[in-house]
C-alpha cells in the first residue's frame, strides 16, 4: 500500500466514527424526543414497582383485606362457633390450625379477626390524618400566634399519658371497636399536624403562591387546591404507618382485657385467650402474633416503597 493510501486510511477511520457517534446521538435525540413525557403519577409507580419489598407488602395487604372482606365464605367455620368434642384439639383435616380452649375453629377466629384489626387501622388513620391535615395546615399557613397556639397545644396532646387515659375510661365505660378507633385516632394526629406545617411554612413563601395571592386567591382555595396536594406524599405515608400503629395499639389493649370486647375475634383477643395455654398448644398464640406480624411489616413496606416513590428529590 503506498503511503498516500495510508494516509488516506488513517484520516477516513475518525471520520467514519464521528459519523456513527453523530448518527447515534440524532437516533438517541430522536427516541427522546418521540417519547411522551411521563407524568408524575406514571413516574412514582414506576418507582414503586421497582420495590420488590413493597409491591410484596402491597400483595399480602390486598390478600388479608380480601380475606377479611369475605370473611363469611372464606372461613370454614363461624367466628364463635362452639366443636365440644374439639377443645385445644390439635391442627387436622377438619380444623387447619386446631381450635381454642372453647372448641372455636383458629383459622376461622384468624379470617374474621382481620375485619376488625383492618377496621381499626383504617379508622384510625382516616380519623388521625384528617385532625392532622386541619390543625397542620391552619398552623403552618397563618403563623404567627395561630401557629404558637396550636402547637403549644400538640405539645400538651404529646406530653399527655394517653395510654393510661385509654386503660382507666375503658375500665369504667368498657369498650367497644367505636371507642378504640376514636381514641386512637384522637390520640395520633400530631406527628402528621408538625409535619403538614414544617411544609406550609416553606412552601407558602414560594413564588407560585406569592402570585397567586397577588391575583387575589382566597387563603382557603390557596391551602386546599395549591398547597395541600404539594404535601400529597407525606400525607400518604403518614396513614400507612398510622394503620400499622394501630393495629399494634389495637392488639396490645386487647391483650390487656382493656381493647374490644373478649367475644370478638381480633388477632389481640386471640393472643389474650391464649395465655392460659401458650405451653401446651403454642400455636394459639404463634398463629395470631404471626398473622399480626406479617401484617404490620407489609403496611410497613409498602410506606417505605411509597415514600421513595412520591420523594420528588428520588432517583430517576
Amino acid at each position: 500500500m503506498s503511503a498516500d493510501a495510508t494516509i488516506e486510511a488513517r484520516t477516513a477511520a475518525p471520520a467514519a466514527e464521528r459519523e456513527a457517534t453523530e448518527g447515534g446521538a440524532t437516533t438517541l435525540a430522536a427516541d427522546l424526543t418521540s417519547r411522551p413525557p411521563r407524568s408524575p403519577g406514571q413516574i412514582a409507580l414506576a418507582r414503586f414497582r421497582r420495590s420488590r419489598l413493597a409491591i410484596i407488602g402491597l400483595v399480602m395487604i390486598v390478600l388479608m383485606t380480601l380475606a377479611a372482606v369475605f370473611a363469611d365464605a372464606l372461613a370454614p367455620y363461624g367466628e364463635n362457633e362452639i366443636d365440644l368434642f374439639s377443645i385445644t384439639a390439635p391442627p387436622s383435616a377438619e380444623h387447619w390450625l386446631g381450635t381454642d380452649e372453647l372448641g372455636r375453629d383458629e383459622l376461622s377466629r384468624l379470617i374474621y379477626g382481620a375485619r376488625v384489626s383492618l377496621l381499626v387501622g383504617v379508622g384510625t388513620a382516616a380519623i388521625a390524618t384528617v385532625i392532622g391535615i386541619i390543625v397542620g395546615a391552619v398552623s403552618g399557613y397563618y403563623g404567627k400566634w395561630i401557629d404558637s397556639l396550636l402547637m403549644r397545644f400538640v405539645d400538651v396532646i404529646l406530653a399527655f399519658p394517653a395510654i393510661f387515659l385509654l386503660l382507666i375510661f375503658f375500665s369504667i365505660q368498657g369498650s367497644s371497636v367505636f371507642t378504640v378507633i376514636l381514641f386512637l385516632g384522637l390520640f395520633n394526629w400530631m406527628w402528621l399536624a408538625r409535619v403538614i406545617r414544617g411544609e406550609f411554612l416553606s412552601l407558602k413563601r414560594r413564588d407560585f403562591i406569592e402570585a397567586a395571592r397577588s391575583i387575589g386567591v382566597p387563603d382557603g382555595r390557596l391551602m386546599w387546591r395549591h398547597l395541600l396536594p404539594n404535601v400529597g406524599a407525606a400525607i400518604i405515608v403518614s396513614a400507612t404507618l398510622t394503620i400499622a400503629y394501630a393495629m399494634l395499639a389495637e392488639a396490645a389493649l386487647s391483650f390487656l382485657g382493656f381493647g374490644v370486647p373478649a367475644g370478638t375475634p381480633t388477632w389481640g383477643n386471640m393472643l389474650n385467650a391464649a395465655r392460659t395455654n401458650y405451653l401446651t398448644v403454642p400455636l394459639l398464640a404463634i398463629a395470631p402474633g404471626l398473622t399480626l406480624t406479617i401484617a404490620v411489616l407489609a403496611i410497613n413496606f409498602v410506606g417505605d416503597g411509597l415514600r421513595d416513590a412520591l420523594d420528588p428529590r428520588g432517583r430517576s
